[in-house]
């Protein structure tokens, strides 16, 4: 999923931890469900984010140079106003669109 087009709120949000643990039937498990994958959109947020500075890098930094960039401010910003990867991870595990498997779970069955 883009996380630019996410639905998830700017802000924290109070939820029902047996709604949340339903899936799973194990809060435990659901948190490390959302934390994998909140690591996973931060890590790709951070590379996008590392990707388009690039662009304004330059090798030889001078006492001009390193005046403001205005559009390089106003990157910073939108990444600043992006929600969270945690509200994120957690939006999407609340609307499905997360693919999980417990190994542990899958052994079991299978003996």
């Amino acid at each position: 999923m883009d996380y630019k087009k996410s639905n998830a709120p700017i802000n924290t949000v109070t939820r029902d931890l047996v709604d949340l643990a339903e899936p799973t039937g194990n809060i435990y498990e659901t948190v490390c469900i959302i934390g994998k994958r909140s690591n996973q959109i931060a890590a790709e947020m951070r590379h996008d984010l590392e990707k388009k500075l690039q662009e304004f890098a330059s090798l030889n930094d001078t006492l001009e140079e390193v005046s403001e960039n205005r559009e390089q401010i106003e990157i910073s910003r939108y990444y600043e106003k992006l929600p969270k990867s945690t509200l994120i991870a957690t939006q999407e595990y609340v609307e499905g669109k997360l693919y999980y498997r417990n190994p542990a779970k899958d052994r079991s069955n299978m003996d």
